[in-house]
């Protein structure tokens, strides 16, 4: 039971970090503009892997 919440919790945060992710374009770009990057993408890479790792 609590692998199944572990999952769909892991599942509901991976999604709103890529609804984030591209809610925040228009500010990442601009900030790239301005010479700053944004690390939105170590994020979802953190997410991702831990979701796949539960997923074993």
């Amino acid at each position: 039971m609590i692998s199944r919440a572990y999952h769909a919790t892991l599942f509901a945060l991976y999604q709103l970090c890529i609804m984030i992710g591209i809610v925040a374009m228009p500010l990442a770009i601009a900030a790239r503009q301005a010479g700053i990057t944004l690390p939105v993408h170590r994020v979802l890479e953190n997410v991702e892997g831990a979701y796949e790792a539960a997923q074993r």
